[in-house]
């Protein structure tokens, strides 16, 4: 007979189940009982779900309010499995991704500033991924009255972006992407996990359209300046002025709403910020 789990294990399983389950709350997620190590390893082989293509994306859990009807039959990418099952496209599409969202303070912060936008955090971590989840909930239900539309413009999902960003979104679909206070990777070998790099620089340069802009911040200067040498090397994108980037009101969003921008700011810590700017494709693309 295999021994129960441990006390403390039992009572955050059993928070997170009733939380899950209950739909009408209001009262917001204790990320005490969603804690979960900071960083995971993006070559793991994690046990993620993913659509194949963007156009069999179903949206309608994370931005039910704002699906359109008809249903329409999501297209099969093979000759062997028939198409999917219908599925209800949104109205819009999603514009803003957060990158390794952590506990969604920017996309809360971001949602009211940017109240005709849908904004999508994704997040590897499966506990984080929950809490984030829930605390949208949580949000929704608080102003369902006073503003229904209010908090209704954000979602989070579990995803794997080294590997699968591509089959969440359409070639220029966003707009801005977020890599905030990512993991640094210090050592040598490790640095070919960094969220930066000419391979998914490629990859931010195919979802992200002409004139969009990818937001970088972090506390280590070391992957500053390599985030920084890696994007100015890339032909798709030109650094944002110190100017520009100043009268930005999303870039002093980043600084002060993200839980890590929190800690660094209580530790009396150093913030490093570059914003690119997405160039125009050369005619022959």
């Amino acid at each position: 007979m295999a021994a129960p789990p441990p006390k403390k294990r039992r009572k955050r399983e059993e928070y997170r189940t009733a939380t899950h389950n209950d739909d009408a709350s209001t009262n917001l997620p204790k990320k005490k009982y969603y804690r979960q190590r900071a960083h995971a390893n993006p070559f793991s082989d994690h046990s993620l779900q993913y659509p194949e293509s963007p156009e069999q994306m179903d949206w309608s859990p994370y931005f039910p309010a704002y699906l359109s009807s008809p249903a329409v039959r999501a297209p099969s990418t093979t000759t062997t499995n028939p198409a999917k099952a219908p599925i209800r496209p949104l109205s819009q599409d999603v514009e803003v991704a957060d990158i390794g969202c952590g506990y969604g303070g920017l996309l809360v912060a971001l949602a009211p500033k940017l109240p005709n936008t849908l904004l999508l955090g994704l997040e590897i971590r499966t506990k984080v991924t929950e809490y984030v989840q829930e605390r949208i909930r949580a949000l929704r239900n608080q102003n369902a009255d006073a503003d229904a539309r209010l908090y209704q413009n954000i979602g989070c999902l579990r995803a794997n972006t080294m590997k699968f960003l591509p089959n969440f979104f359409r070639k220029h679909q966003l707009t801005k992407i977020f890599l905030c206070f990512p993991d640094p990777h210090f050592k040598a070998r490790k640095h070919k996990a960094r969220i930066v790099s000419l391979t998914l620089n490629s990859e931010y340069a195919y979802v992200l359209r002409p004139g969009g802009i990818i937001y970088t911040i972090t506390d280590v200067e070391d992957l500053h300046d390599w985030m920084v040498k890696h994007l100015d090397e890339h032909p798709s994108f030109e650094r944002v002025l110190q100017e520009e980037q100043e009268a930005d009101e999303c870039t002093h969003i980043m600084m002060k709403e993200t839980e890590e921008g929190k800690k660094v700011e209580r530790n009396n810590g150093t913030k490093f910020i570059a914003l690119f700017r997405r160039l125009e494709d050369p005619p022959f693309c």
